[in-house]
C-alpha cells in the first residue's frame, strides 16, 4: 500500500509540473497567456538545450510584439533588471526551470 501512495504523489506532482507557475507578471492579460503558452512550447521542444529555446522564444516574441526582448532561461539564477512598464513575465515550470522575459529599449 505505501508503494502505490508513493506512485500516486510521485504522478501528482509530476502533473502539476508540467504547467507555468507565474512569478511576476506586469503584462495585459491577453499578451501574458501568449508569452506563456509561447514559453512552455519553447521549454518542451528544447528540453535539452535552454540556448535553443531562449532563441525560439526572443524571436518570436520580436516578430509579434516589437524589438528588444530579453530572455533568460535557467536554473538557480538571480537577476536583477530594468524593463519598460507591463513587459515583465517571469515564472518556473517543470519543477526546477526559470523562465524571465522582459523587454527594454
Amino acid at each position: 500500500m505505501g508503494e502505490a501512495e508513493g506512485k500516486k504523489d510521485e504522478a501528482d506532482y509530476k502533473r502539476l509540473q508540467t504547467f507555468p507557475l507565474v512569478r511576476h507578471s506586469d503584462m495585459p492579460e491577453e499578451m501574458r497567456v501568449e508569452t506563456m503558452e509561447l514559453c512552455v512550447t519553447a521549454c518542451e521542444k528544447f528540453s535539452n538545450n535552454n540556448e535553443s529555446a531562449a532563441k525560439m522564444i526572443k524571436e518570436t516574441m520580436d516578430k509579434k510584439f516589437g524589438s528588444s526582448w530579453h530572455v533568460v532561461i535557467g536554473e538557480g539564477f538571480g537577476f536583477e533588471i530594468t524593463h519598460e512598464v507591463k513587459n515583465l513575465l517571469y515564472l518556473y515550470f517543470g519543477g526546477t526551470l526559470a523562465v524571465c522575459v522582459w523587454k527594454c529599449s
